[in-house]
């Protein structure tokens, strides 16, 4: 299993963050606070489903408190259950919510790009991980 002390896992968050990241619009909260990845991710999980699970674990978390880290717990909690691939994918879904979000130069708005990128991430369902959370 992968664990904390693995140099491929950082990398791996790194280069996820470095994703979510990339061409993203910044966008501001109510009081100011800069939006980040995590409340593109926690909107496009709203839209589609209930509640997520890790959305609720990540929110219960009380030592969290910017979207950076929420969003950094969320991949690792979707990490350890096998998720990440499925709910990215159902953020992606929505092409007027990925424009809201995203600039023309995100790989998220390439069909192609995008469907590369999930096959990627349904690829770590067969990889284990076992992380602090």
């Amino acid at each position: 299993p992968v664990t904390d002390g693995s140099r491929e896992l950082h990398s791996l968050c790194a280069q996820l963050e470095f994703l979510l990241q990339f061409d993203l619009k910044e966008k501001r909260s109510f009081f100011g606070q800069r939006k980040d990845y995590w409340d593109f991710l926690c909107q496009g999980l709203a839209r589609r489903r209930q509640e997520h699970e890790g959305v609720r674990f990540v929110t219960s978390l009380d030592k969290l408190k910017t979207p950076v880290g929420r969003g950094r717990a969320f991949l690792r909690y979707c990490l350890v259950h096998r998720q990440l691939a499925e709910s990215l994918q159902l953020c992606l879904l929505d092409p007027e919510n990925l424009r809201d979000w995203y600039y023309a130069r995100s790989p998220f708005l390439s069909s192609q790009h995008r469907a590369e990128i999930l096959g990627s991430l349904y690829e770590l369902d067969g990889v284990t991980f076992h992380l602090a959370l």
